[in-house]
């Protein structure tokens, strides 16, 4: 599973940024991992705030992985200058493009630099400090991805590498809004963990590649505090699950596209790795279009 907060401690990118948020996140306070149910509510209240005090931390460690206006559909490193999951650079231009999850907007500046029109929005107002930190001349939104704040058919494109859809409790939510703010034709494109990864444990090394849970099994990851009270939670649907979540959401499932660990790539990202990627699949894209 993806597991965001387990981000590699040794950092070889960037120095610090934006660096005041420490208070909240207390010294010496290790959440408890756990498996067990969360609400849309309680889901989307815990990881807003995660990524409100580990943008600064996330951004660090990734940010050169990433670059400042690269598309990286995952940790393999596809690119969608190879991949062109969207179409076509040259087709980009003049498209109003929604990115969800845009965290510091990578993908969005990207876009912007072959002439399309991207809303970069993200729950978390401290990712969208970093994409203000890096700049570009597109709007930017603080707003939930199961409640979009954009009239009927707003947009030709959507895209989400790795945001939101693996936070959230109910993914058709989210499906329905993106089709809703779609123009018809329009194609939605979004990467999350590959589901069979569930069943392995979050390592790098080999200890990763043996089967320790269900993959069948969709209690949610949970990492909670002292109290009882969520600070993380990520969910799990299968292959099929997602499946079925795009067809009643009133989309069509065009491509899915399981990216395989590049010779280039060399690096640790949580539990993704040459090792790992050469062996099991880490990454799901799923292409879709709506009606």
């Amino acid at each position: 599973m993806t597991r965001a907060r387990r981000v590699a401690r040794k950092s070889t990118t960037r120095e610090p940024i934006i660096q005041e948020p420490e208070a909240l996140d207390p010294e010496g306070f290790e959440p408890e991992a756990t498996r067990r149910d969360a609400g849309v509510a309680e889901s989307a209240s815990a990881n807003r705030g995660w990524w409100d005090r580990n943008a600064d931390e996330y951004q660090v460690e990734h940010g050169t992985f990433l670059g400042d206006d690269r598309f990286v559909w995952g940790p393999e490193g596809l690119d969608e200058v190879e991949a062109e999951l969207l179409g076509p650079p040259e087709e980009l231009k003049g498209k109003d493009v929604l990115e969800i999850g845009a965290g510091a907007a990578q993908c969005s500046r990207w876009l912007a630099a072959q002439g399309a029109r991207p809303v970069a929005l993200d729950v978390s107002h401290r990712q969208l400090q970093h994409a203000l930190r890096i700049g570009g001349s597109f709007p930017l939104v603080c707003a939930d991805a199961g409640a979009l704040p954009f009239a009927d058919g707003s947009f030709d494109l959507a895209c989400s590498a790795y945001g939101a859809l693996p936070f959230v409790a109910d993914p058709r939510l989210v499906l329905r809004e993106v089709g809703r703010v779609l123009r018809p034709g329009g194609r939605f494109v979004f990467s999350v963990t590959h589901p069979i990864r569930w069943a392995f444990p979050d390592e790098p090394g080999p200890e990763g590649l043996s089967v320790a849970s269900s993959y069948f099994d969709r209690t949610p990851y949970v990492e909670q505090d002292e109290e009882g009270r969520a600070v993380y939670v990520e969910h799990h649907r299968t292959l099929g699950d997602r499946v079925r979540d795009i067809a009643v959401s009133g989309f069509r499932l065009v491509d899915l596209v399981e990216p395989e660990w590049p010779a280039w790539n060399t690096s640790e990202w949580g539990g993704w790795s040459p090792l790992r990627g050469n062996l099991i699949p880490g990454t799901a894209i799923f292409v879709c279009e709506r009606d």
